[in-house]
């Protein structure tokens, strides 16, 4: 029964009661009044609750929606990192690569004339015996001695020569190149090839004579340790000449690091003593020192560093102490007699070969691993500041014996 049909019974009950039991029209219109308040207030509260409901529920649903948009953002946003992080190392890759073949490319085409001189004399021989006897082996040796590898080494290596093709019973000449090559190959093959770097700070003293291009492989030498992310100083110790300081401050300047210098004449052994104090204050990674180079008085040479290297073990006992001779490799025979003479005034831990691009006489590479057993430990390809590369003996001989 409907609200109207209520009242409309319960008017006509009215109706039929006494006068004194009806009740006035006014109180019917209150009575419906606070009916009709009750259902719209019963409405209205479940209007709410329902609203209330829906919105909680729209708000969930939303919510969710939210969360998943958010979830599948963040899953994009990895994916274009991970995406983005593997092309980077892609191109560093590819960088380094490249960096390697095109340093290896200037190798090969510097090692042109030495491995001409080298190989073209070898190949002569070869092709001139239809045998191999004692005259073919006269005849190799010659020729080495004449492509600068040195009469003692020559000697040596032909000496494994004669034994290695009895052993092998090699009854072809031209099957001797091969045995050449791999004689010569273990030869520039050093045993502390794989030594790994240490952490420590190093002080590198670089000797040699003056016009060797010392003070320019310094500059290169810079250059390297700075794009390995080192602090390096270096200090002009070669007092002797005033543009050997010059050059060094150039060096410096365009390297953008600092300089110890003193006055032109002044004791090497005191530039060394504040450099290496500055050093050590800095945080220096690499201390450089350039040292004079006077092969005329051998004894004032071993004098002067020998003073040097107890300034270094004085003052920064904590360092590794590095001694570097730069020789140039266009002197074939006197770089091999210059690197006796230092080795007889210092301590020398390594060689930088410097100007192996455009001369036949590289060949003397393989004489000093040979005679002195002193590690090479940087050549020089060209006159780029990134032609000074680490000496790889592998590459090396690889690129003097490829075809």
């Amino acid at each position: 029964m409907g609200l109207f049909d209520f009242l409309k019974s319960k008017k006509d009950n009215e109706n039929n009661k006494t006068s004194d039991e009806k009740i006035t029209e006014n109180e019917v219109i209150e009575t419906t009044d606070e009916i009709e308040i009750l259902y719209n207030n019963e409405n209205e509260e479940e209007l709410e609750n329902y609203e209330k409901t829906n919105e909680e529920t729209e708000n969930k649903e939303k919510t969710i929606e939210e969360t998943e948009t958010l979830n599948e953002s963040k899953e994009c946003v990895i994916d274009e990192f991970l995406d983005a992080e593997q092309e980077v190392k892609h191109d560093i890759i590819e960088e380094v690569d490249e960096q390697k073949k095109g340093f290896f490319h200037r190798l090969k085409e510097g090692l042109g004339k030495t491995r001409k001189n080298i190989l073209g004399s070898v190949d002569s021989v070869l092709g001139a015996f239809n045998k191999i006897d004692e005259d073919l082996f006269e005849e190799l040796e010659e020729a080495l001695i004449t492509a600068d590898l040195g009469v003692k080494t020559t000697m040596d290596i032909c000496e494994n020569l004669r034994k290695r093709v009895k052993k092998e019973n090699v009854k072809e000449p031209s099957q001797i190149k091969s045995i050449l090559c791999d004689e010569i190959r273990q030869i520039l093959v050093d045993e502390n090839e794989n030594e790994s770097d240490t952490d420590k700070p190093t002080v590198i003293l670089v000797i040699g004579v003056n016009g060797v291009g010392k003070t320019t492989t310094i500059g290169k030498l810079t250059s390297i340790y700075k794009k390995e992310g080192k602090k390096v100083i270096l200090a002009a110790a070669d007092t002797f000449r005033a543009a050997a300081i010059d050059q060094l401050a150039i060096w410096a300047e365009r390297c953008n690091v600092d300089i110890i210098k003193h006055e032109e004449n002044s004791d090497p052994a005191a530039v060394v003593f504040d450099a290496a104090n500055a050093a050590k204050k800095r945080k220096s990674n690499v201390l450089i020192c350039d040292t004079a180079g006077r092969l005329h008085n051998k004894k004032n040479l071993m004098e002067e560093l020998k003073k040097i290297s107890k300034v270094i073990e004085k003052e920064y006992p904590e360092a590794k102490k590095e001694v570097l001779l730069v020789l140039d490799a266009t002197t074939g025979q006197n770089a091999l007699q210059q690197a006796k003479i230092f080795k007889e005034a210092a301590d020398i831990t390594g060689i930088i070969l410097t100007k192996l691009d455009g001369t036949a006489k590289g060949g003397i590479v393989i004489a000093i691993k040979s005679e002195l057993k002193i590690p090479v430990k940087y050549i020089g390809v060209g006159e780029g500041i990134n032609d000074l590369q680490k000496f790889n003996p592998k590459s090396f001989a690889e690129a003097l014996f490829e075809e």
